[in-house]
């Protein structure tokens, strides 16, 4: 091997206890030579760990070098993203990829699955749409409602339990994304029902194993068009919808004939793929990438 090959190097930052195992295949799997995982990873030490990296290396060992943050956090996946950005000294600089817990590229395929549904079977767009997010203070869940919002949707997002925890996610996501979430709660059948009565869309990203529509709250949903569900584990998030469903019709809605479900595995195929492309552009990218759901989402839509 020459000396200008150098092997490619993965570094990944997590501030939980360990680094996700789904995540270390993956960046196996999108063709890294070595992958060092960094658990417990606290957001002051980010600097210093980049800096480390991207000065150890250089010109040719830094286009040979990424950086993934996981975590469980969005929040401070972002600020971690945002700390290594500014630690690069031109021209040592090296592309990073935040996605904690899987959210951004999960969310991205999600509602991108749905938006060309939507397309395809209704002829609409997400621009306008009336759409709700259940479980939509999770992970998941917030950057399902602010990637739709950003697209043009009308978003409101579904705490199961608490609607002060539901308003705050909101207003967090707001003020640091840009997006326009509406926050609130859902401890009924009853409340599900009011949301989905006038909902075009529902995003259902609530906890796995556990069944958050069921056949009585999907009779009301009288304008439902396109709905997508992330829980493969039984019994699944939304009754009707089964798992490999993309585009089938749902049948205990009104609109029976027109509204259709995407399942989890149909969202999983387009989120694993996705993951794979964004950790791969980290080594075949000419200018530093610094990569979140803005550029998950950008393409989960080339891909769908």
């Amino acid at each position: 091997m020459e000396k200008s090959e150098k092997r490619s190097v993965l570094h990944m930052l997590d501030p939980m206890p360990h680094v996700s195992p789904f995540d270390i295949n993956m960046a196996v799997d999108a063709g890294f030579d070595l992958i060092f995982p960094y658990d417990n990873v606290q957001p002051e030490q980010v600097n210093g760990l980049v800096q480390d990296a991207i000065f150890s290396r250089g010109p040719a060992g830094v286009k040979r070098t990424g950086i993934f943050i996981g975590g469980r956090d969005i929040g401070i996946a972002l600020n971690m993203l945002e700390t290594a950005k500014n630690a690069m000294v031109p021209p040592f600089v090296i592309s990073v990829l935040a996605d904690p817990s899987g959210a951004f590229t999960t969310a991205a395929a999600l509602v991108a699955c749905v938006e060309k549904q939507l397309k395809v079977r209704h002829g609409d767009e997400l621009k306008g749409a009336q759409a709700v997010v259940f479980g939509g203070t999770g992970p998941v869940g917030i950057a399902t409602g602010v990637i739709a919002s950003l697209a043009g949707a009308n978003v409101t997002i579904v705490d199961p339990f608490n609607i002060d925890v539901a308003l705050d996610k909101a207003r967090e996501y707001n003020s640091r994304c840009g997006s326009k979430l509406v926050g609130t709660y859902a401890s009924s059948d009853a409340d599900k029902a009011r949301l989905v009565a006038q909902a075009d869309i529902v995003f259902c990203t609530a906890k796995a194993g556990v069944q958050v529509l069921n056949a009585s709250v999907l009779s009301d949903a009288v304008q439902l068009k396109v709905a997508g569900d992330v829980n493969a584990v039984p019994p699944l998030g939304i009754e009707g919808i089964k798992r490999m469903h993309n585009g089938e019709p749902m049948i205990h809605t009104v609109n029976s004939t027109s509204a259709v479900g995407i399942g989890a595995l149909a969202v999983g195929d387009i989120k694993y793929k996705l993951q794979n492309a964004l950790l791969a552009s980290l080594l075949t990218t000419e200018t530093p990438l610094y990569l979140d759901f803005r550029a998950a989402f950008d393409q989960a839509r080339n891909l769908v």
